[in-house]
């Protein structure tokens, strides 16, 4: 059914993944599949790139694929059907690019509980399912 699939982790709050990672998991494995993990880096701010040393970028993109190599580890998805990638830039913008690189059919994401500053500015996930090209499974945590 779904042949690719593709799931955004925030390294800053792993446990919310978990329902995610869990439903991909349990999609690839009666469909076999593959499943790609995607963290997004923000861009570093201009008025901050004098105050961070010349190689904080390459330093965040290490850190943040060596905790996905580990959440994909732990995810028991076998390691012949999953991968990772980091990426930069807007969460959503580059959740959707991602999706469109790898040909995704499925993106699982799971997404906070609305609050009335989601109402009114949207959410990253909102924007997911509204401008993705595949389907969006949204798993509330």
């Amino acid at each position: 059914m779904f042949q690719s699939i593709l799931v955004p982790i925030d390294l800053a709050d792993t446990d919310l993944a978990k329902p995610a990672i869990e439903t991909a998991a349990s999609l690839s494995k009666s469909s076999g599949g593959l499943v790609r993990l995607v963290n997004v880096m923000p861009i570093t701010p201009v008025m901050l790139a004098e105050y961070v040393p010349p190689d904080f970028e390459i330093q965040q993109r290490q850190s943040s694929e060596e905790a996905l190599a580990i959440v994909a580890r732990e995810s028991g998805i076998d390691s012949k059907r999953i991968s990772v990638t980091v990426r930069q830039g807007g969460i959503y913008h580059e959740v959707l690019e991602e999706a469109a690189d790898i040909g995704a059919d499925l993106i699982v994401m799971t997404s906070h509980r609305p609050s009335m500053q989601s109402y009114f500015l949207g959410s990253n996930a909102g924007h997911v399912v509204r401008y993705a090209k595949c389907s969006v499974l949204v798993v509330r945590h």
